[in-house]
């Protein structure tokens, strides 16, 4: 398993996020109120979601901020990740979110560069 920890404003310049690989996300609001998902086109899938296109869940709790992202090289890899972040409890979660992105800033600016 190969996987990129995404931190904020901080994004290697040789991997491009238009190559083939996968993502697990948490975006989430003020609150914040989390949801985890995963995608092979980052910047559209973050979009519908500020855009309340996608997924009536994010839509009903304005979920509009991309707070944290991990990048696989495999599919199965991360469904596997989303799998398990899905079964952590918020803390853990919230977490990893810290860890990496303090101040809980939306990074969309940082991945649509």
């Amino acid at each position: 398993m190969s996987v990129i920890l995404a931190k904020a404003r901080i994004l290697p310049v040789s991997l491009s996020l238009k190559d083939k690989n996968y993502f697990v996300y948490i975006i989430g609001n003020e609150r914040p109120t989390l949801y985890i998902g995963v995608t092979n086109d980052l910047v559209k899938r973050v979009y519908e979601h500020k855009k309340g296109i996608v997924s009536s869940f994010t839509k009903k709790y304005s979920l509009n901020k991309i707070l944290y992202f991990e990048i696989f090289n495999h599919i199965e890899d991360a469904l596997k990740r989303e799998k398990q972040l899905k079964h952590w409890n918020r803390n853990w979660k919230l977490e990893i979110i810290i860890k990496e992105n303090p101040n809980f800033e939306d990074l969309y600016e940082e991945i649509v560069k």
